[in-house]
């Protein structure tokens, strides 16, 4: 950095923030509902969750119930007044709503969106997101053998914070232990279109960790040994791939300081049951319900959440590290925020024309 002046040292800063009321306000949330949610593309489910004719999911989009439907040619979605168990082994058509557009991209995943016209396909939507993990997730036939959700007290904003900002990496000691090195620190965060982030791989050191062992054997295909890379998707979904397992998170929001996560993981349908169990070990270890990382993510954004909540003191966080876009860079904090004020017509800085 150059030598400052005076002028330089004295001159107001360009300050970049949000504010805390975005997190919290339920005038907000039913907007986001309205603006965001009922408008853009969804990863509902995965294929082979309902792989067998009449086999079905359902969820909840914007407040609405969703069912996605394996009718044999294809899958289906519709608005589903009728139905309220997660999934089933067959349905028919007696009190399907409205049919919605579906489409199946990138690994099996099921999207769905509830705009009566959009105007982008998914992969217009995800605009390159996925281009760093395709050959990976699309070369072969995958299939979920992992699920659980979580529903916590917290903004489902928080949840795309953790997966966006990684200062939060520090509070994971299994990440400190494997994976601070020079790659690790010289990652870059890659914004694309609407509001979408990449964050590019480097080599995870797994067996510095007492008790665990190098995955290169596993990698996915057409995946270097042991990688991690990260796609981050407006308004909050993640795809997580580390080397030898792979793991996609859903929000539903349920209002301003609750939402429910979907955690799903993913092998290879041509696995052997040895490398399945591998696998599921290699998953599990870091990702599921009792791993070294994922209980503390959560812990971590429920803490947030309590602090955000109406009735504690109003503040604004701010986003103005630039690091050359690695990995502590908060550029794809500021990229998130400019998205979502576009869909929300009001600057994420100055929300109060829309809050109640």
């Amino acid at each position: 950095m150059p030598p400052r002046n005076h002028k330089d040292w004295t001159k107001t800063p360009k300050v970049e923030y949000i504010n805390s009321l975005i997190y919290s306000d339920e005038s907000l949330f039913e907007q986001e509902q309205q603006n965001i949610f009922s408008k853009v593309w969804v990863p509902m489910c995965h294929m082979s969750e309902m792989r067998d004719v009449f086999n079905y999911r359902t969820t909840q989009i914007a407040g609405q119930n969703v069912i996605a439907w394996n009718r044999g040619d294809n899958i289906y979605a519709y608005l589903n007044p009728t139905v309220h168990s997660p999934s089933g082994k067959k349905y028919n058509d007696e009190g399907l709503g409205k049919e919605l557009y579906c489409e199946v991209k990138h690994g099996g995943m099921v999207w769905v969106t509830l705009d009566p016209n959009p105007t982008q396909s998914v992969d217009e939507w995800t605009g390159g997101a996925f281009d760093c993990i395709a050959d990976a997730i699309d070369a072969e036939e995958m299939e979920v053998f992992h699920y659980h959700k979580a529903v916590i007290n917290t903004n489902y904003k928080l949840w795309h914070d953790t997966n966006s900002e990684f200062y939060h990496d520090f509070m994971h000691y299994f990440n400190r232990v494997s994976g601070f090195n020079d790659e690790y620190f010289a990652r870059k965060n890659i914004p694309f279109d609407n509001g979408h982030v990449n964050v590019s791989s480097f080599t995870v050191n797994y067996e510095e960790y007492d008790g665990f062992e190098d995955r290169g054997e596993l990698s996915f295909p057409n995946l270097p040994p042991n990688q991690w890379y990260m796609v981050d998707l407006f308004p909050g979904y993640n795809f997580n791939l580390r080397g030898s397992a792979y793991r996609s998170d859903s929000v539903t929001p349920l209002g301003p300081n609750k939402v429910m996560i979907e955690f799903r993981g993913y092998g290879l349908k041509k696995d052997t049951p040895e490398e399945r169990q591998t696998r599921i070990k290699h998953h599990n270890s870091i990702w599921g319900p009792f791993g070294r990382n994922l209980h503390e993510d959560l812990i971590g954004v429920t803490g947030q959440g309590t602090t955000m909540r109406t009735g504690t003191e109003p503040r604004n966080i701010l986003h103005g590290r630039h690091e050359n876009g690695t990995i502590h860079d908060e550029v794809g904090m500021r990229h998130y925020y400019a998205e979502w004020s576009k869909w929300m017509g009001v600057e994420a800085s100055s929300p109060a024309s829309l809050a109640a």
